[in-house]
C-alpha cells in the first residue's frame, strides 16, 4: 500500500475487528493513523503495538457529536489535516420491530449514521483542501432489507444515501466519497448486536472462523481507496443479493425469508 505512506488516515472504531486491521495495515504501510473508540483499555493495547509509530488515539462515542467534535479536531492538530476519513464504527441488532424497543433503533442509527454524519462533517474542510476521501463502511444491508435488522437497514441506506449525495456535491472538488460494502467478516459486531432490549447479543450464529478475515477486508477497502472507487461490494453472494433485489425483488424477498427464517422463527 505505496499510496499510503504519510498520508493522515482517520478511522472511528478502531480498537477492534475492521476498525484495527484498517489501522494496523495503514500504520504498517507508512501512514499517520487517527483512531478513536469507546474502549480505552483496547486502544491502548493497539498503541503499545506500535511504539514509535505515528499513531494518535481518542476515547470517544461516535453517537455523540461533542466526542467526534473533539476526536476530529484533535487528529486535525495532531497531525495538521486528515487525507482519508473511514467512517467504520458501527453496531448492528437482532430484533424483530414488533419486539424492539424504540430506543434500540434510535442507538443503531446515532452510531452508524450520526457517527458518520458528525465525522463527515468536522472532517470535510481539510478533506477538501488535500483533495482526499471519504468512506463509509457499509453492507449489503444498504441495499436489501434484511428482516430483526431495520434499524440496522435503515442506517445503512441512510448512510448510503448521504455519502451518494455528498458524492455529486464535491464532484469537482477533487474529493473522492465512496462506500464499500464487506460480507459477513470475522469482528465482534455480531457478539456486540444489540437485542430487543437494548443489550447486547453477546454470541455468534456464525462460524467466525469461516469468514473473510478482517485483514482481508482491510486489504480490499484500501485498494478501492487507492483507485478512487465509487463503491466496492466485497462478496459474490451480496453481489447476486443486490442484483435479485435490483432486478427480480419479489424473488428476492422469498430467498431472503427463506435465509433468515427457519418454522416462520427468525434464526439469524
Amino acid at each position: 500500500m505505496e499510496f499510503l505512506k504519510n498520508k493522515v488516515v482517520v478511522i472511528t472504531g478502531g480498537s477492534e475487528g475492521i476498525g484495527k486491521a484498517l489501522a494496523e495495515l495503514a500504520l504498517n504501510s507508512g501512514a499517520k493513523v487517527a483512531t478513536c473508540g469507546r474502549n480505552h483499555d483496547k486502544l491502548y493495547r493497539l498503541q503499545t503495538l506500535y511504539p514509535g509509530k505515528p499513531l494518535h488515539i481518542e476515547v470517544a462515542d461516535v453517537s455523540k457529536e461533542a466526542d467526534c467534535k473533539r476526536f476530529i479536531e484533535s487528529a486535525i492538530q495532531y497531525f495538521g489535516g486528515i487525507d482519508i476519513l473511514i467512517n467504520n464504527a458501527g453496531i448492528s441488532m437482532r430484533a424483530l420491530l414488533k419486539d424492539a424497543e424504540v430506543d434500540v433503533i434510535k442507538k443503531v442509527m446515532d452510531i452508524n449514521f450520526n457517527g458518520m454524519l458528525y465525522c463527515t462533517r468536522f472532517a470535510l474542510n481539510s478533506i477538501i483542501e488535500r483533495k482526499g476521501t471519504i468512506v463509509g463502511v457499509s453492507s449489503v444491508a444498504g441495499y436489501r432489507g434484511l428482516p430483526g435488522r431495520t434499524g440496522y437497514n435503515a442506517s445503512k441506506f441512510a448512510m448510503q444515501g448521504f455519502l451518494e449525495a455528498l458524492r455529486v456535491e464535491l464532484l469537482h472538488s477533487g474529493v473522492n466519497v465512496m462506500w464499500v460494502c464487506p460480507g459477513f467478516t470475522a469482528s465482534n459486531i455480531r457478539n456486540a448486536s444489540l437485542q430487543k432490549d437494548g443489550t447486547g447479543q453477546g454470541y455468534s450464529t456464525l462460524d467466525e472462523g469461516k469468514l473473510m478475515s478482517a485483514e482481508q477486508c482491510a486489504l480490499i477497502t484500501y485498494k478501492a481507496i487507492e483507485k478512487r472507487k465509487r463503491s466496492v461490494i466485497y462478496t459474490f453472494e451480496d453481489k447476486r443479493t443486490i442484483f435479485l433485489t435490483k432486478f427480480f425483488p419479489s424473488l428476492a424477498d422469498k430467498l431472503v425469508y427463506k435465509f433468515f427464517y427457519k418454522n416462520n422463527e427468525l434464526v439469524k
